[in-house]
């Protein structure tokens, strides 16, 4: 019976991981403290306002099987880093966006990114980990570091949007 080594580099790759997850935890919880600045600056109607959140969550809900079939059919790592690459383009445009209608659906694509993101991420960390102890670990840190990122985005939240309007 021969045993495999494993891969020295998994707890790196668990960083990446991590912080990846954290990235698209935040961006649920930190845009809710800035809705009002939102609305002001892109001058929204109160029900257009809460497509800002919702044309994530909306499109990031949906998506998810998707991204996780996609992630088994073409590879894990090829899925994560395409989406990665579409939920950071679309996060530019988010910066950018001069309308209301620009920023809902850069906040949808942003979603659909993220959709393909989180399955294949958390597949990649249940295949570099063995079953055991070091899979249990590995995903304490993961849930960890997204019970953080909801908390750390309403509080950057707060803090982003204070610093904006005080230097406006």
């Amino acid at each position: 019976m021969t045993q495999t080594v494993p891969d020295p580099r998994r707890w790196k790759a668990l960083g990446l991981l991590a912080a990846t997850q954290f990235m698209l935890v935040i961006d649920v919880s930190i845009i809710n403290v800035a809705l009002p600045s939102i609305q002001t600056a892109l001058h929204f109607s109160e029900s257009g306002l809460q497509w800002v959140a919702s044309g994530y969550a909306l499109t990031f809900g949906g998506f998810l099987l998707l991204g996780g079939r996609a992630a088994d059919l073409l590879g894990r790592r090829l899925v994560f880093m395409v989406g990665l690459a579409l939920f950071s383009a679309a996060s530019l445009v988010c910066g950018l966006a001069g309308s209301d209608v620009a920023l809902i659906a850069a906040r949808a694509v942003q979603g659909l990114g993220a959709a393909f993101v989180a399955p294949a991420a958390l597949s990649i960390l249940t295949t570099i980990f063995a079953e055991g102890t070091e899979r249990n670990k590995a995903l304490g840190i993961w849930g960890a570091v997204s019970g953080a990122g909801g908390a750390v985005g309403v509080l950057l939240g707060g803090v982003l949007t204070q610093s904006t309007c005080r230097s406006a």
